[in-house]
């Protein structure tokens, strides 16, 4: 059982798999709900921009994978939205985007990015609280699935995936954009370098954090699936050929599934 008066993720409870932990859907909203102020700034310069990049090959990928050359008049479902970045690149592909979080904090920033937006063309995402596990959304009522940064602090991937499969209609795509680590040793030295040990100390400064948020994130990935375990997942719930993209020397990973058209 999870107290909110103690931080999200210790060092000691981050000895073990963090993903085994019964009360990580607690710990994972009080831990997303101390950082959001500084979620996107943290986002840009420990990526070094480069997530702006990662998501907008997101959406490229979806649209390849439907043979589209935008996604206008599409159904965009984002779960774990955050704070709105990966819906807002599909909503700039023409995409009819809603976008569910299981954080109210990061939900009202996702709400108040997209107000100080506008938008010359198209509709702004519009912003549910939900749960990945069980989504309120009708079966069959999407054309896209996406989950950016998010699958790997669900309660479940397994629940998590059987919901996405539901409420994408036949031949629709399911997007999972996640970290990994680096396949070539050099880069995977200096990724383990800067993510165990230089991102958490600079990352929980900024954020004046202490939740443990940028403990759990370099323990979460190595302890998450890769994304052939992710490819796996998506085709146990139904999904078929899944296609693995690799980014930036393997630092993340775009996995993309269809639903059966039948």
């Amino acid at each position: 059982m999870f107290h909110s008066k103690e931080p999200a993720w210790s060092p000691q409870r981050l000895t073990g798999d963090p993903h085994a932990d019964p009360g990580k859907p607690e710990r994972v909203r009080a831990m997303f709900s101390a950082i959001a102020r500084s979620y996107d700034l943290n986002n840009r310069l420990h990526a070094f921009g480069l997530d702006v990049l990662w998501r907008r090959r997101t959406v490229h990928a979806v649209m390849e994978r439907l043979g589209r050359t935008n996604l206008r008049g599409a159904r965009v479902l984002d779960v774990a939205c955050g704070t709105g970045d990966l819906s807002e690149a599909f909503a700039d592909a023409g995409a009819e985007v809603t976008g569910v979080d299981y954080t109210p904090a990061m939900l009202d920033l996702a709400r108040d990015k997209a107000t100080r937006r506008g938008r010359r063309r198209g509709l702004p995402p519009r912003y549910e609280h939900g749960d990945a596990t069980d989504l309120d959304q009708p079966k069959g009522r999407f054309d896209v699935v996406s989950i950016a940064f998010g699958l790997r602090n669900v309660g479940d991937t397994d629940a998590a995936m059987r919901q996405f499969r539901r409420v994408l209609r036949p031949g629709g795509i399911l997007a999972v954009l996640e970290f990994d680590q680096p396949v070539w040793g050099p880069a995977r030295w200096f990724h383990r370098l800067y993510t165990e040990r230089i991102m958490p100390i600079t990352a929980t400064w900024i954020a004046r954090d202490r939740s443990g948020a940028y403990r759990y994130l370099p323990r979460s990935v190595d302890t998450f699936l890769r994304p052939e375990g992710i490819a796996q997942a998506a085709v146990r719930a139904g999904l078929q050929d899944p296609l693995v993209e690799r980014l930036s020397m393997g630092t993340c990973a775009i996995v993309t599934a269809r639903r059966p058209s039948v």
